[in-house]
C-alpha cells in the first residue's frame, strides 16, 4: 500500500512541476504580465475538469503540500523583512489595498454561495 501512494505522489508532483513549467514558460512568452505559477495553476485546474489528468494522480501530492503550507511562507516572511524601511513608507497604501480586497472578496463570496446554494435547492438562476 505504501508503495502504491508513493508512486501517486511521484506521479502528482510531476504533473504539478510539469504544469509550473509550462505555466513559466507562457508567461515568459506572454511578458510576465501573468504569473507563471498562477497561469500553471490556471491549466491544472482546466486539465482536471476536463480529465485530462486524473484527480487521483495529484490527490497525493497536492495533500501533503497543503498540509505543509507553512514552510512555503518562510522566504515571503524574510523577504518582508528585508524590505522593513520600503513597506513602512508604504504602510497606508498596502493597508487600504488589503482592507479594500478583502471586502471585495468577502462580497464575491457571499454572492457566489447564495447563487450555488438557490442553485442546490432547486432555483436555478
Amino acid at each position: 500500500m505504501y508503495f502504491c501512494t508513493s508512486i501517486f505522489m511521484i506521479k502528482g508532483l510531476f504533473f504539478i512541476l510539469l504544469f509550473y513549467l509550462l505555466g513559466e514558460a507562457i508567461a515568459n512568452i506572454i511578458g510576465g504580465y501573468i504569473p507563471g505559477s498562477v497561469i500553471g495553476m490556471m491549466l491544472l485546474f482546466v486539465s482536471l475538469i476536463l480529465k485530462v489528468v486524473k484527480a487521483e494522480y495529484v490527490k497525493d501530492a497536492a495533500t501533503v503540500i497543503t498540509k505543509n503550507m507553512a514552510i512555503f511562507f518562510v522566504p515571503a516572511s524574510v523577504g518582508l523583512m528585508v524590505y522593513t524601511e520600503v513597506l513602512s513608507r508604504s504602510i497606508w497604501a498596502i493597508m487600504i489595498s488589503i482592507m479594500v480586497s478583502t471586502i471585495l472578496t468577502i462580497i464575491v463570496v457571499a454572492f457566489v454561495q447564495d447563487r450555488m446554494e438557490r442553485r442546490h435547492k432547486g432555483g436555478r438562476l
